[in-house]
């Protein structure tokens, strides 16, 4: 029996839920999600809000922050790792893959030249993001192969940031008292 067996089981339950749901009424299988953050006072820390939860997010001292929380950067390559953990389990669960352990790390590079003012070529971005994942299995090689294959298919966040999607920016007036 492999380590993560009880939560695959539980997993598959509810995934077998989810595909009756969403079979029956396609329109539950959009999932609108929203994020919402602002400068808390003179700290420069920025509380995010995504769903019930907040995160703090600071720069280094660097960048005149108190390293009090994830930059925006590493909460990016944070959410890709967490999404492709995810990832790993859905796809076990669907696959029935046993799994005793599976870890992410995610690793990327950020010219910060032009995020001080310095002329730069092109956008500021994150470069050179990779990802090493570590999973334990008790399957045999092609199978965890497979897996790895699925994964690189189905992960959202992994997918979003290979082929990008156009991101809009929506002004609006300010109001009275802004």
């Amino acid at each position: 029996m492999a380590i993560l067996d009880p939560y695959l089981t539980h997993k598959a339950r509810v995934l077998a839920q989810r595909r009756e749901l969403f079979a029956a009424e396609p329109e539950a299988a959009l999932v609108r999600l929203q994020a919402k953050s602002h400068c808390a006072g003179t700290t420069g820390v920025r509380p995010v809000r995504m769903g019930d939860y907040i995160v703090i997010s600071d720069s280094a001292p660097g960048l005149a922050g108190n390293s009090l929380g994830p930059s925006s950067p590493e909460m990016l390559l944070g959410a890709l790792a967490s999404c492709l953990v995810h990832t790993y389990l859905l796809q076990a669960t669907l696959l029935e893959i046993p799994l005793d352990s599976v870890e992410v790390e995610v690793r990327g590079v950020l010219d910060m030249t032009g995020v001080v003012g310095l002329p730069v070529e092109g956008p500021i971005r994150l470069e050179q993001i990779s990802y090493t994942p570590r999973v334990v299995s008790s399957a045999d090689a092609a199978t965890v192969t497979h897996l790895h294959d699925m994964v690189d298919r189905t992960c959202a966040v992994l997918n979003t940031l290979r082929t990008p999607v156009a991101v809009e920016r929506i002004l609006t007036e300010p109001q009275p008292g802004d």
